[in-house]
């Protein structure tokens, strides 16, 4: 990836162009990685790096970063809201291995944001899959919010905040129940590629 200072786009891998950030912008670095390992693709010619991450999307992204075969389990699905999607195969394959689970009403809720907590614990079952060491817990006290972490998701989150992949939102904040940006997933699953 490259910058035309010019025209101010960024160049990727593929030769595709993002018009939507440059170098200057703090997540450039872990776009660039993300894209250069195919974990992202833009939309377009754009990235858009500020707007909210799917649960389609993570799915997707944490298939790319397994480089698993979505294409193996791209037929019908029992989650009646993502059959014939381009994320199909991904949120299958999420849903066999254990990752993630559907919405309880038959839906995977392929278009809702991913939550910090909901990527916390995903990247802790994929990171205990492969054998990673995920004993690691923080102390989350510092944080005023730290009880509204859900019951399934808190020893992850403290897990997630040990390992430094999720941090707090402020000093005094970890908004668990908060979403996150296509740049921010970038962020956190490039630091999750570098515990591997």
């Amino acid at each position: 990836f490259g910058v035309s200072a010019a025209a101010a786009t960024v160049t990727v891998a593929g030769g595709s162009l993002f018009t939507d950030f440059t170098s200057d912008d703090w997540y450039f670095d872990y776009v660039d990685d993300a894209v250069s390992l195919g974990l992202f693709f833009g939309r377009g010619n754009e990235f858009d790096p500020t707007q909210t991450i799917t649960r389609a999307e993570f799915a997707a992204a944490l298939a790319n970063l397994a480089g698993v075969d979505t294409a193996a389990y791209a037929g019908d699905s029992d989650f009646s809201d993502i059959n014939g999607q381009w994320y199909s195969g991904a949120v299958n394959w999420v849903a066999a291995m254990g990752y993630m689970s559907g919405m309880g009403d038959g839906t995977f809720g392929a278009a809702n944001p991913i939550t910090r907590e909901q990527m916390a614990a995903i990247l802790c079952r994929y990171a205990s899959y492969k054998g990673m060491d995920v004993t690691k817990r923080a102390d989350l006290s510092a944080f005023s919010d730290a009880g509204q972490v859900s019951d399934y998701a808190l020893e992850t989150m403290r897990w997630a905040v040990a390992e430094g992949l999720i941090t707090g939102t402020s000093e005094t904040t970890l908004s668990p129940a908060g979403s996150a940006t296509r740049a921010q997933a970038a962020l956190i699953l490039m630091r999750f590629a570098a515990l591997e």
